[in-house]
């Protein structure tokens, strides 16, 4: 049985996951901790719920799902997992963050570059990875096929989707990576989006005025 811990970070209000199951293994999706009191926070709730954390998964490139990498990779020994095309935004991140006013070492360099249909081993749990460019290059999904949920990153919104103006987007390729992947998923599979509130497969391909 999965367990989902969200947690809301940095002023940017980005969803940063902590997910594990009954063998007490876990993954970090985005991690997004930016200032040291949100940086404490997740690790004292790893350390209340003794959980260990064995991988830190990256949706997307960008600076606010990735401010607290090198914090947690240093932290816990963690690999990061992220597609490849990614890897140019990632390295970069330091510049884009001193753009928003923002002070961030680069990221690490990715450790494990995801491809598209992988399965990722966590615990007694089983990941297929989705590449779904349009937001990014190398924007991924996570899906658990069995439990019916997905992280998607900045792909899709409760009632929205992911910007395609930053370098690298594409609003046609982001509606097809939608269209053909995410909603091949079953309709009741729940999805965790990168900001703002969960939402279904389902209920995404009913009202998502984008997506009409």
């Amino acid at each position: 049985m999965i367990t989902v811990k969200t947690f809301i970070f940095s002023p940017f209000q980005e969803n940063t996951y902590v997910v594990y199951d009954e063998s007490g293994k876990g993954i970090i999706i985005d991690a997004g901790c930016y200032d040291e009191q949100e940086k404490q926070t997740i690790t004292l709730f790893l350390e209340q719920h003794k959980i260990q954390p064995i991988l830190l998964l990256s949706t997307h490139g960008h600076l606010d799902h990735n401010f607290g990498n090198k914090f947690l990779m240093n932290t816990y020994n963690l690999p990061l997992y992220a597609h490849q095309a990614d890897a140019r935004i990632l390295s970069q991140a330091g510049v884009f963050a001193g753009i928003y006013g923002y002070e961030m070492e680069d990221s690490p360099v990715i450790s494990h570059e995801v491809i598209d249909g992988e399965t990722i081993h966590a615990g007694n749990t089983e990941w297929i990875a989705l590449h779904l460019p349009g937001h990014s290059p190398g924007s991924l999904a996570f899906w658990q096929k069995e439990q019916k949920i997905v992280f998607v990153g900045d792909v899709l919104f409760n009632g929205s989707i992911g910007r395609s103006d930053l370098p690298g987007g594409n609003f046609d390729t982001l509606i097809h990576s939608i269209k053909q992947k995410l909603f091949s998923l079953p309709d009741d599979t729940i999805v965790y989006c990168g900001h703002g509130p969960t939402t279904t497969i389902g209920n995404e391909r009913k009202t998502n005025p984008f997506l009409k």
